[in-house]
């Protein structure tokens, strides 16, 4: 026995998007675990050295990228 590791999707009704090629005459047990799509963002701040001591003097909106920002879009 071995164990190869496959991920599928599914539609919205929860059907398969597309069968897997699996070898033929063979048994296969399957164990589903739902991956979670999370969206991990940390939350961007300043050295505890540095907080409250930076003056902004310029254009800070072209230092980090329109995903960082999570604006709508």
């Amino acid at each position: 026995m071995y164990a190869e590791k496959l991920i599928v999707t599914t539609d919205k009704f929860g059907n398969l998007q597309a069968m897997p090629k699996l070898p033929p005459n063979q048994q296969f047990e399957a164990i589903f675990l739902v991956l979670e799509n999370k969206k991990v963002m940390s939350k961007r701040c300043p050295h505890p050295d540095i907080a409250g001591q930076v003056k902004i003097t310029g254009d800070i909106i072209n230092t980090a990228t329109q995903a960082e920002w999570d604006l709508p879009i």
